[in-house]
């Protein structure tokens, strides 16, 4: 079927904004909020600077308890929350919440595994010089683990523009619901080209940008 581009053009230009729209909001929120989840699991682990098996067990299982659930299913999960939260279960707004949540959980893991692989005697050397646990958090564990951070969140950016593909089946709109309505189901492959080329498309940006960012910290 032949494309009219002329129509589809602003309708993908529109899509391509509700995408960068949820994927940046899902990012700031979720992922500031995964940044102090995942300080808080690495830093109350056994023998860590607030050490506390109770707090760790409890965040530890959250987190092994979200993850793994399909997102598809997870926005549905969510579905009461995100009503009384935002109003209404349906639209972009409706969509961004659960991105954000699931997002969150999803970057305290990779914050926790970059912060490990950090020389303990680095942190032992800074408790000697009577640094406190929150000086040590913000001046030793970040600045330490900031460049593979910047490659764990531009995963991350990638992971979430995946999930925000299937923000259509709430009507969240997106390049998701871009190709799936204009593309798949009216057999007009060539929108479904056109829409993955621009996926691919932020993608490299995405990690020409984290690379390098990530080569600026490490030569800081």
């Amino acid at each position: 079927m032949n494309s009219d581009w002329s129509r589809l053009w602003p309708i993908l230009v529109e899509s391509f904004g509700q995408t960068l729209q949820m994927v940046s909001v899902a990012l700031l929120t979720g992922g500031l909020a995964g940044l102090a989840l995942g300080i808080a699991l690495y830093v109350t682990r056994r023998g860590n600077l607030l050490d506390n098996r109770w707090v760790f067990g409890v965040l530890n299982v959250l987190v092994n308890i979200v993850r793994p659930i399909p997102f598809i299913i997870f926005v549905t999960l969510l579905g009461p929350v995100t009503l009384q939260v935002v109003g209404t279960t349906l639209g972009t707004e409706a969509f961004i919440f659960p991105l954000s949540v699931m997002t969150a959980f999803g970057t305290s893991r990779i914050v926790e595994q970059n912060l490990v692989g950090i020389d303990p005697g680095v942190i032992e050397a800074a408790r000697a010089m009577g640094a406190s646990s929150w000086r040590i958090i913000t001046t030793v564990l970040v600045p330490e683990a900031l460049a593979p951070l910047i490659l764990g969140y531009t995963f991350l950016f990638i992971a979430v523009l995946d999930m925000s593909a299937i923000a259509g089946i709430i009507g969240g709109g997106g390049l998701g619901n871009f190709a799936i309505v204009y593309g798949y189901q009216r057999y007009n492959w060539g929108v479904v080209v056109v829409t993955v080329l621009v996926i691919i498309g932020i993608v490299q940006v995405a990690q020409l940008l984290g690379n390098w960012l990530a080569r600026k910290a490490l030569h800081r």
